[in-house]
């Protein structure tokens, strides 16, 4: 059985990846692709639970450090419970956020750097990565003016200073920057139909899909 793809989306708050994943998840099927829709944190039981406890509460309610280990192993878990039994009987996963929100987050945003975020992801993932990571792209105020809007901003991430996420912008960018043979940056500015086009178009380009 050929192995299926496995596609990441990624942004700051409020750049409409939950739209987008189900926009093209659809659009999967509809070319006879078996579709896995899954999310990070989270994605399994176990990294479900570890979720709840990263979202709520206040801002400062975890270091950077234990932060950055509650990501990975509820990413752990997610792999081995979710992505590698889908891929492996040949579905297609598209995931809300993965192994660069970690890096984004935790790496730039937090300032733990480039290094530790790296070394604890080469543990729980080793050399696996997602075939294709679209980023979806804004400008930082008007993305957190989305997100207010839509949920009020009880994600503690929502609830961080200015200054952090324009951080973690800038690191997406720069993730991108340093892994074009896997990155995308889409900009998210546009309505929610040119965003779609522009993902399908990656999709269809770099993976083949038609």
């Amino acid at each position: 059985m050929t192995r299926g793809r496995f596609i990441t989306l990624e942004g700051g708050e409020g750049a409409g990846k939950t739209t987008q994943i189900r926009l093209l998840a659809d659009a999967l099927v509809a070319c006879g692709k078996k579709v896995v829709l899954t999310r990070e944190p989270g994605g399994s039981s176990g990294a479900e639970d570890i979720r709840n406890l990263l979202v709520s509460g206040e801002t400062g309610r975890w270091g950077p450090v234990t932060e950055a280990l509650l990501h990975t192993a509820a990413r752990r878990d997610h792999l081995e419970r979710t992505v590698w039994p889908a891929l492996k009987a040949g579905h297609w996963v598209v995931c809300d956020r993965f192994l660069d929100s970690t890096m984004a987050y935790q790496g730039y945003g937090l300032g733990l750097g480039r290094e530790l975020i790296a070394t604890l992801q080469g543990a729980a993932l080793g050399d696996f990565r997602p075939d294709l990571t679209l980023i979806l792209d804004l400008p930082v105020e008007d993305g957190l003016a989305r997100a207010a809007a839509r949920r009020g901003g009880e994600d503690r991430y929502e609830r961080m200073d200015i200054a952090f996420h324009r951080r973690l912008r800038d690191g997406f960018l720069d993730i991108a920057a340093r892994e074009p043979e896997r990155c995308v940056v889409i900009d998210a500015t546009h309505p929610v139909e040119t965003v779609q086009a522009a993902i399908l178009d990656s999709v269809t380009r770099r993976l083949g899909v038609s």
